[in-house]
């Protein structure tokens, strides 16, 4: 018998969720043409749902004359809101509020008069709108960066992207504390994703085959790969059913599922069952 577990926090993150209602709702709604500047989330299954739905993806808003703006899961920087009101779009906040909370806390840090670095992805659109709420914000990504930075601080205020890697949070720390005399961090990792971090570390020493399901356009998803396979080495990303191979499973006792925070609950479903299609042996669903 083959036995599945998969992660309770698997699929969709609350965040996700709001913003992919958000944007079919005001579809729904509005006889108004809906407008995103790219994706709504890392994900090209909810993509084609909501470009199915009506929802029209630019680049910029010199493509966009009339309408409605959705800001996407991600958030944006200032500057888009304000040129979206010069053009009297009408706007649509679909920003997790866990990333506005981000935002909040980096103003925040600035007004006390802390310099702001941000631990996360460079050109990720979350961080680009997280930096771009202070002037000078610096961004890294990686603890060597710290120290490429060539520099001393007597203070400075760090946030992180919501979806970064505990472990890659507290490397870059350790690197600012020989470099700066006083740090003032603000955790802003949010709790999905440290339960999918907590989960992402225990599953792949459970199992005997680690299956990861998310786009490979999505950091959160790629990043709990990464943490997998450095467990367990029978770790394998796929973006749904149709990528999975009958040979992983030959021999195999147990598999995990886990998921990435931009997966539909549905993708993750469909994965399982072909899983079961593939196995030829009774299946058991922990």
């Amino acid at each position: 018998m083959l036995r599945i577990m998969r992660a309770k926090s698997a699929g969709f993150c609350f965040g996700v969720r709001r913003a992919v209602h958000t944007a079919l709702e005001t579809c729904r709604t509005t006889p108004k043409p809906v407008y995103m500047l790219g994706d709504i989330v890392h994900n090209e299954r909810v993509v084609a749902q909501l470009r199915e739905a009506g929802i029209r993806v630019v680049e910029n808003l010199d493509e966009v004359d009339d309408g409605v703006l959705l800001i996407r899961a991600h958030g944006a920087e200032p500057a888009t809101y304000e040129e979206a009101k010069r053009r009297g779009l009408q706007i649509v906040d679909a920003t997790c509020p866990l990333v506005k909370e981000i935002h909040e806390r980096a103003r925040e840090l600035h007004s006390a008069g802390y310099p702001l670095l941000v631990i996360g992805d460079h050109g990720h659109d979350e961080v680009k709108g997280i930096a771009a709420q202070v002037p000078d914000a610096i961004v890294v990504s990686a603890p060597e960066e710290v120290r490429s930075l060539g520099r001393k601080f007597r203070r400075i205020g760090v946030v992180a992207q919501s979806t970064q890697d505990v472990d890659n949070v507290r490397a870059i720390i350790s690197e600012l504390i020989p470099i700066c005399i006083e740090i003032r961090f603000v955790n802003t990792i949010c709790y999905p994703t440290a339960k999918h971090q907590m989960e992402i570390r225990a599953m792949p020493l459970e199992n005997d085959v680690m299956i990861v399901v998310g786009s490979f356009t999505s950091a959160n998803t790629k990043r709990m790969t990464q943490i997998s396979r450095g467990l367990n080495p029978r770790t394998y990303q796929v973006t749904g059913a149709d990528d999975l191979s009958a040979d992983w499973f030959s021999g195999v006792n147990t598999v995990g599922i886990h998921a990435g925070a931009s997966t539909p609950d549905s993708v993750v479903e469909e994965v399982i069952a072909r899983i079961r299609q593939l196995a030829g042996t009774p299946v058991e669903i922990a």
